[in-house]
């Protein structure tokens, strides 16, 4: 095996494991009835597609985590916002 092919199959794996960590959780918060909102809003959804591409672009150093820098400042904004709501 390749070092390439190495690297596809740790990608795919991890991907995996995050999407059913997301599915766990998902199933577990609609099995004990939480009724809070826990919906994406626009920032967070914003903040997570810079993360992506921040991660997409990881070639090119400046860009990606140029992009990973705006994703963890939206996602912080977005934190900040939502604790001010409730209060």
């Amino acid at each position: 095996m390749s070092e390439q092919q190495i690297f596809i199959l740790i990608t795919v794996l991890v991907a995996t494991l995050i999407i059913g960590l997301f599915v766990f959780m998902i199933i577990r918060k609609k099995r004990s009835g939480d009724k809070r909102s826990s919906a994406m809003t626009p920032l967070n959804s914003a903040a997570f597609i810079c993360v992506f591409i921040g991660i997409t672009f990881g070639d090119e150093r400046w860009l990606g985590y140029g992009f990973i820098g705006l994703g963890m400042v939206l996602a912080i904004i977005d934190m900040v916002t939502r604790l001010r709501k409730r209060k």
